[in-house]
């Protein structure tokens, strides 16, 4: 395992966001463009047009639980902790995240987008776990 290895999913969340931003842009202008907006609505995210509605919230939505990913990472990298599990579930986490999206901006059925979260969330858990054992035991 590298001493960076930590840092790809958190650069591959990152991507992802990107991807949402580029998505979000998209359907916005497709939205103006067969008249369902105008971009005047967009200023203060007024009755957004249901299609980029879904990726605007799903957007939101990396910058709430990813947020405790990303300072996860770094203090695991920094107390040394980010080993080959650390690094696995960093993967996993991102995993669940990029399938979150994919149903949100999709389907959104909130019954297949649950289990992703859950994922994510769980493995969060786990990650900050590691990170107070390995601070409690010096390992």
């Amino acid at each position: 395992m590298t001493q960076t290895a930590i840092f790809w999913p958190m650069i591959a969340h990152v991507a992802l966001i990107v991807i949402l931003y580029a998505l979000l842009g998209q359907r916005r202008a497709a939205a103006v463009k067969a008249g369902k907006a105008k971009i005047s609505q967009f200023r203060e995210n007024l009755n957004e047009p249901e299609d980029s509605l879904f990726v605007r919230n799903c957007l939101s939505n990396q910058f709430e639980l990813p947020v405790l990913f990303h300072t996860v990472c770094l203090a695991l990298h920094v107390t040394g902790g980010d080993g080959a599990w650390a690094v696995a579930l960093a993967w996993l986490f991102v995993l669940s995240r990029y399938a979150h999206a994919a149903i949100h901006v999709t389907s959104n059925r909130i019954r297949h987008r649950q289990p992703a979260f859950i994922a994510g969330f769980a493995v969060l858990i786990v990650l900050w776990a590691m990170l107070g054992f390995r601070i409690l035991t010096g390992n």
